[in-house]
């Protein structure tokens, strides 16, 4: 009997046709690739993610992917905890500790099935394909299938709020923590970490009429809060004439602290991206804001030009910087771990650590005794930063008045800060912490943490 006639073997499509050019694929390879990058490299996000200067690869990606891509990496860092122990609990051995590629996978892949609209089998399907076109995890792509399958079918979405908040927090932050603030206020801002900020705008006049223009509601004299936003915060009513900025309520405290600056002399140190200058040229000032950074200090007079207002400014160093005369008012916002921000920028839980901390509590005190030299004698001083350490905070103050005793303490008083009182320290410092405004488990709720204190030089 004749031989049946095989067909010819169809050649095999190259890599780039077959896996690579899946969509939605390069977006969750970036999302892994940035993940790495924040966990074993301690990057920051922000800057990989920036669509300018950041990471080539999120460069190249289109502006779909690109807000993609950091869904993904928001919601994998914030429940990083949660996420970890769903994949832990549904694999018979540990992952080895050199199968990081794996686990970034596994992570990215988790996230959007249990955090983000994205269908399930898209995620799975997509962090298989990842497996196969990585040499490193290609003979684990049924592992990542299986699993991944799994949490779909089993596990609960976040954000959970029975789950304990610790999962989420790292065991250097957790420790720091509960040891300031007690095991329960601990909990409580650990909690808040993993909710999302809402955007605050701060408007230069009528808070009211501004919160019923664009739908939010207003907090204290001059924030507006939005819930939500559809679409670029740019196509907002009154952004191109100018008439709010976007910055967390609590950000917007420092400033006010200085009291009134119209037709004062007010430095702004360490100024960009220019929120509390736009603050200090609204409400009169004569305004010099400095920054070391050029590519800050462009979108700082980028942003003031938008706002139809004019300051000063220079890029240079604090510790270069001499003026012709001293200041009446100096606002130093300094460098700091930013731990206050981790609602906003999860990754910071990742990059920092108590070394850390104590590295920018030095920069800061350095900072700070330069800052005082350029006021003037019964000028006003204030030190802020973001962070919600004691060590960056109190810290430092009690270290910078034992040092200069042409400085004394000038305490805030609750009645300086309308509906912010809570705020308010018993030694008359301001310290936000993320779980203050909150209510009823409202989404829309909490804030940055500050710490800001005020000093008169004699």
């Amino acid at each position: 009997m004749p031989q049946e006639k095989r067909r010819p073997k169809r050649p095999a499509r190259p890599k780039s046709e077959s896996v690579d050019a899946r969509p939605g694929l390069k977006a969750r390879q970036v999302a892994a690739r940035l993940l790495g990058a924040v966990i074993e490299g301690r990057t920051s996000l922000d800057g990989m993610t920036d669509p300018v200067g950041g990471h080539p690869h999120f460069r190249g990606l289109d502006s779909r992917d690109q807000a993609l891509v950091k869904a993904i990496l928001q919601a994998a860092l914030r429940f990083r905890g949660s996420i970890e122990a769903e994949i832990a609990a549904r694999i018979a051995r540990p992952l080895p500790p050199n199968a990081s590629a794996l686990r970034h996978i596994l992570h990215v892949g988790a996230a959007q099935i249990l955090c983000l609209d994205v269908p399930d089998s898209a995620a799975v399907d997509l962090a298989v394909a990842m497996c196969a076109a990585d040499p490193r995890t290609a003979r684990f792509d049924k592992l990542a299938n299986a699993v991944l399958r799994r949490i779909a079918r089993e596990a609960e979405r976040l954000p959970n709020e029975a789950a304990d908040p610790r999962r989420d927090c790292p065991d250097w932050l957790w420790s720091r923590l509960e040891e300031q603030c007690g095991a329960d206020r601990a909990a409580r801002i650990a909690t808040a970490h993993r909710r999302k900020a809402p955007i605050d705008l701060t408007v230069k006049s009528d808070a009211e009429l501004w919160a019923e223009r664009l739908g939010g509601r207003a907090i204290g004299p001059a924030t507006v809060r939005l819930e939500r936003v559809d679409g670029p915060v740019a196509e907002l009513p009154g952004y191109e004439e100018g008439a709010w900025w976007v910055q967390d309520v609590a950000a917007s405290l420092p400033a006010r602290l200085l009291g009134d600056v119209n037709g004062r002399r007010v430095a702004d140190l360490c100024a960009a991206p220019g929120g509390k200058t736009a603050e200090l040229c609204a409400g009169g000032g004569i305004v010099t804001a400095l920054d070391q950074s050029s590519s800050r200090m462009k979108r700082l007079k980028a942003n003031l030009e938008r706002l139809n207002l004019s300051a000063e400014t220079l890029t240079a160093s604090l510790k270069d910087y001499r003026p012709d005369e001293p200041f009446d008012a100096v606002l130093l916002d300094a460098p700091c771990s930013s731990t206050g921000t981790i609602r906003r920028h999860p990754d910071v839980a990742y990059t920092k650590d108590e070394a850390e901390i104590e590295k920018l509590a030095a920069l800061q005190a350095r900072m700070l005794r330069a800052a005082a030299d350029l006021v003037a004698p019964g000028g006003r001083l204030v030190f802020a930063n973001c962070s919600i350490d004691r060590a960056e905070g109190e810290d430092v103050v009690a270290a910078f008045l034992a040092d200069r005793d042409d400085f004394v303490l000038d305490p805030v008083t609750p009645d300086e800060l309308p509906g912010f009182a809570f705020a308010v320290t018993q030694e008359g410092f301001l310290r936000t912490t993320p779980e203050m405004l909150e209510g009823d488990l409202d989404p829309a709720g909490g804030l940055d943490g500050f710490f800001a204190a005020r000093f008169r030089r004699r």
